[in-house]
């Protein structure tokens, strides 16, 4: 009877879209086992009962336990009452167990309200450790978008959504001693199988940037029979829907399709805005590669970009260069052959029949690119602030998989407002800023800079943003001029790009009632590596790495406790176009991508950075070349090398670090490097803060410059 139930539900599930794949051979099923699945719907339990092998007993928490409808679908099978936080419950499931039976355990507890995971109870794992039996993962994907489901109002529900079960490899789960005794530990063991089970399932490799756009503009079209939802704004204030973004795009797509060629870099010079976020689609959607011209380095810096990327045509908006005054940029940039395309002329040049057939294009879901893959999608620039820029090519796949790795440990949804005021030159302000919160159906809100503090706390609680993502620079100013309730609607932020500082967190906990959630990555990664979340936060920690992401710590010589972080996973970039080989794609070797930090991972899985060993220091998040410097205070005063000048990074209680020169050198003035600075149109970024004057600087014995020893004689002396 059990059998002849379990058929009926499951060709009824399957003519309504449910589809069950199972990672391995049902031959070698274990004769015990836990399942543990996520929980997205009321349904969860008939589906597994249809669909999972063995004959598992269903361990269901009181809400399931006795609903009427549950138990009717399920009364052959075997139902147990089950408290996660009970011990006897536990105690009996444990015994079923070691008697050779395979059980179904909901790792949440309840159904769901976020469509991600919630709290993860420890049940499941003490089950699986006690009694010696593997974990077998479950993951379901689709309910939570029906009318069974907990999301109404957050998630966008369907009358059949299309439904997928996916049962993962059994996993041995034994833990260590130390770790046995403390139950939160086994709770996060748990958390870390379904994390990366949510990737797995919700990641496609083959879908490009515009593609996903189009699926997400399909989901999220229409509220009701005619009203369109607006899900995009800047400081236009002309709010714009899914449908705008995408016809627009066409609109410009086509317009410079017809002066490029199929996969030319073409740059973009744009701040945050509607119209950045347009010219950005509509080249990808016609196969052209975005490079984004990072315009706060100085004019030298992006003619350098151009040359390095093989920029002929470069986008930008005549009110912008004006406003920025950023004619001699232009100017710089036509001097060394690269052509200049207004905005406000292209609108003029659009015709009707344009914009006609961009709306067809849009009806008849057409979309003229490609798949994704490891196709080249965008090229930015690393340490913008050398006097020779490198490029960094990211994959559609790359993006899209540090996208749904976000998403794997923090959700966001149709109620959620972003703010994002950073620059979509640098990938945190691309690619979590702005494509993340677009991909997941929240409302964007793009402002074209960050250092406005007091009118960005304002335009927050204007719109009442719910997330913001933010450098602790940028967060110290907010929180320091906000009012305390411009901030009150506000669910969680990340802070990037430089270490979150003890005084920031303190001004936004104690100030505002916030928790600054701190993230890791480079531009080089898509760009993020771990991340703290809402669930499982450490302060002084860089989070838990992101999944499917592998690392190794190699040891640096000199430095005892930890080592450099090395890591590989989809994120991690196609690889580099330097500038001496402009065009040329370099790709990492082996995929390994060394990130020049020295951590140490602890026992569940925390990341600390301990130093850098990389030459560069953050000022206010922006990357600046200690070489570069030192360089360019070479070239400022040319002495055949008869002086030595050493360039460090200290800490700086705003700005996250600031440059200081040692040299013997007493000619050497900030008067003298400021004026070299602005006559070679370079960034202000290069002009060291401090200028400490030295009779010798310290060497190595080759005659290197020993820079760890200069380090700690200058905090020694500007700590005087």
């Amino acid at each position: 009877m059990r059998k002849f139930i379990r058929f009926c539900l499951k060709t009824v599930f399957t003519v309504f879209k449910v589809r069950c794949s199972i990672e391995f051979d049902e031959r070698n099923m274990p004769r015990k086992g836990v399942y543990v699945a996520n929980h997205v719907s009321f349904l969860d339990p008939v589906l597994l009962f249809a669909f999972l092998p063995g004959d598992p007993v269903f361990a269901l928490n009181g809400h399931l336990y006795r609903n009427r409808l549950i138990r009717f679908l399920m009364r052959t099978a075997d139902v147990m009452p089950f408290n996660p936080i009970e011990p006897g419950d536990i105690k009996e499931l444990i015994a079923k167990v070691d008697g050779g039976r395979l059980c179904v355990i909901f790792a949440e507890g309840r159904v769901t309200e976020s469509g991600g995971l919630m709290k993860i109870y420890e049940a499941p794992g003490l089950v699986a450790d006690k009694s010696g039996a593997p974990l077998i993962p479950v993951w379901i994907e689709g309910p939570q978008y029906g009318y069974f489901s907990k999301t109404k109002g957050k998630l966008p529900h369907r009358p059949l959504p299309k439904v997928r079960v996916i049962v993962g490899r059994p996993r041995s789960f034994k833990l260590k001693d130390e770790l046995r005794r403390q139950r939160d530990h086994i709770s996060n063991e748990v958390y870390m199988i379904l994390r990366e089970m949510s990737f797995e399932v919700r990641y496609n490799p083959d879908i490009s940037l515009f593609a996903q756009l189009m699926k997400t503009a399909k989901i999220h079209a229409k509220k009701g029979l005619f009203r369109r939802p607006k899900f995009v704004e800047d400081i236009q204030r002309k709010p714009q829907s899914y449908r705008d973004i995408v016809i627009k795009s066409f609109v410009l797509g086509k317009y410079l399709k017809r002066r490029t060629e199929p996969e030319e870099h073409v740059g973009l010079f744009l701040p945050n805005s509607v119209a950045a976020l347009c010219s950005f689609f509509g080249l990808t959607a016609y196969d052209r590669i975005p490079v984004m011209l990072n315009f706060s380095v100085g004019a030298q810096n992006m003619v350098s970009m151009c040359k390095t990327a093989q920029v002929r045509i470069v986008v930008t908006s005549l009110a912008f260069v004006k406003t920025a005054k950023m004619e001699d940029a232009v100017k710089m940039m036509e001097e060394a052959g690269v052509k200049i395309i207004y905005l406000e002329k292209a609108a003029k040049e659009i015709g009707l029949w344009d914009k006609i057939n961009a709306y067809l294009r849009y009806k008849i879901k057409r979309v003229p690119i490609k798949k994704g893959g490891n196709r080249k999608a965008v090229i930015l620039f690393t340490s913008g602030s050398e006097g020779t820029p490198k490029a960094v090519v990211l994959s559609h796949a790359n993006i899209i998989s540090n996208i749904k790795q976000m998403s794997a440990i923090e959700t966001i949804n149709v109620t959620d407002t972003v703010f994002n005021a950073l620059p979509m030159f640098h990938s945190f302000g691309l690619v979590v800023g702005t494509l993340f919160p677009l991909f997941e159906g929240s409302k964007l809100f793009l402002y074209p800079s960050p250092l406005h503090y007091r009118v960005v706390a304002e335009i927050v609680y204007e719109i009442g943003a719910s997330i913001m993502f933010g450098t602790d620079t940028f967060f110290r100013g907010y929180g320091r001029i906000a009012h305390p309730f411009d901030f009150h609607n506000i669910r969680f932020m990340f802070g990037g790009a430089e270490a979150v500082k003890p005084d920031t967190r303190n001004i936004w906990m104690e100030r505002l009632g916030i928790r600054v959630l701190e993230a890791y990555g480079a531009t080089e990664c898509s760009p993020v590596v771990s991340a703290n979340n809402r669930i499982f936060n450490r302060f002084g920690s860089i989070g838990k790495l992101l999944p499917a992401i592998e690392y190794k710590i190699e040891p640096v010589p000199g430095i005892e406790k930890g080592g450099e972080l090395v890591v590989r996973g989809p994120n991690i970039m196609m690889g580099y176009i330097l500038p001496d080989n402009p065009g040329v794609l370099v790709p990492l070797e082996g995929g390994w991508y060394h990130t020049g930090d020295v951590v140490e991972i602890d026992e569940i899985g925390f990341v600390y950075i301990r130093d850098r060993i990389k030459r560069f220091a953050k000022i206010g998040g922006e990357m600046v070349s200690l070489n570069a410097v030192h360089e360019m205070v070479c070239k400022a005063y040319e002495t055949d090398g008869e002086f030595q000048y050493g360039v460090v990074a200290i800490p700086h209680e705003s700005k996250g670090e600031q440059i200081v020169l040692a040299t013997n050198n007493r000619n050497v003035s900030q008067d003298g490097l400021h004026a070299y600075i602005r006559a070679n149109a370079m960034s202000e970024l290069f002009l060291p803060r401090i200028i400490l004057y030295m009779e010798k600087l310290p060497v190595f014995a080759t005659g290197k410059a020993d820079n760890v020893t200069l380090k700690k004689i200058v905090l020694a002396e500007t700590a005087k």
